[in-house]
This record gives C-alpha cells, sequence and structure tokens, in this order.
C-alpha cells in the first residue's frame, strides 16, 4: 500500500512537472477589423515586422510563419 502511494505521488508530480514546463501557448488572432483579413504571412507582416506599427516582441521567435502558431479564435470564419 506504501509503495503504490509513493508510486501515485511520483506520477502525479511528473505530470505536474511536465505541465509546468510546457510553456504557454502563443495568443490567438483577434476578432477586430485590422486582422479581418490575414490569408497569407505578407499581410501579418505589414504591422508586426520589425519598424512596423505593432512589431513583434523582441524574445519572439524569428519565423514568419504566423498562423503555424497563431490560430483564429473559435467560431470564426
Amino acid at each position: 500500500m506504501k509503495n503504490t502511494a509513493i508510486f501515485v505521488v511520483f506520477v502525479l508530480a511528473v505530470l505536474g512537472l511536465l505541465y509546468a514546463i510546457s510553456g504557454s501557448r502563443a495568443p490567438r488572432i483577434p476578432e477586430n477589423e485590422a486582422h479581418r483579413v490575414f490569408d497569407n504571412n505578407k499581410v501579418c507582416m505589414e504591422c508586426h515586422a520589425d519598424g512596423g506599427r505593432v512589431p513583434r516582441k523582441p524574445g519572439h521567435p524569428p519565423k514568419d510563419q504566423c498562423i503555424e502558431c497563431h490560430k483564429v479564435k473559435r467560431g470564426r470564419k
């Protein structure tokens, strides 16, 4: 019985650790007029490139493949 309890605590600790290090999710694409059309990444980079109106944060990965990480909000077409 004691071994089972230790095993359960160990498994829960491992699962908690994996969840904690899994990182945060990329923000979803907002539902506003500025983001109404985004059929390719060039449209995103018009505002979010370095020197744009709303440039990406300094720690942002260098990929210019926005739609791979940033998803459309549910219920939006």
